[in-house]
């Protein structure tokens, strides 16, 4: 089987998410295993999400955060529930929006390329298991419009995917 990535125009971002989303739902319907799906929508965000350096999930077990399928640069294999942006993301179950990650007190330095942040926690029958984790080399780079689409994918992973 072969999935095609169609080129997205990134000049207007809410077309741009409207066609991600469609290839995120066409791309996870296939598949119910977590792992896999959380391997395939890293890679496909990492690709087509301009100014992005780190796609990745991290996932809760044993009351921690455990690195999970990602792209970008080695990363962080374990946070605290409650540290980081991550963590705090998993906490208080809430997406969070760093626009510069060097005023986030508490902020877990994996790459020092990173300048800002979006961390989206992920809900499988009724509990936070993991989050999602996307970094950016540039400043404020995520704004609403990325956060209501990323927020959007986010959805349809949990609703695509089965309990780890």
């Amino acid at each position: 089987m072969s999935f095609e990535i169609e080129k997205i125009n990134r000049k207007d971002k809410k077309k741009f998410y409207q066609l991600l989303t469609k290839q995120v739902e066409g791309l996870l319907s296939i598949e119910t295993d977590f792992i896999a799906n959380a391997a395939n929508l890293s890679s496909l965000l990492y690709h087509n999400l301009p100014d992005i350096n780190w796609v990745g999930f991290y996932l809760l077990k044993n009351d921690e955060l455990r690195l999970g399928p990602f792209h970008g640069q080695i990363a962080c294999t374990r946070i605290a529930v409650g540290q980081g942006v991550c963590g705090t993301a998993l906490s208080q179950n809430k997406t969070i929006v760093v626009d510069d990650v060097n005023e986030f007190a508490g902020h877990i330095a994996c790459d020092s390329a990173s300048a800002s942040e979006i961390v989206m926690p992920l809900m499988l029958e009724k509990s936070v298991i993991a989050v999602l984790d996307i970094d950016s080399p540039i400043t404020a780079r995520f704004d609403e419009t990325d956060t209501r689409g990323l927020q959007k994918i986010a959805q349809i992973f949990c609703k695509c995917t089965r309990k780890i």
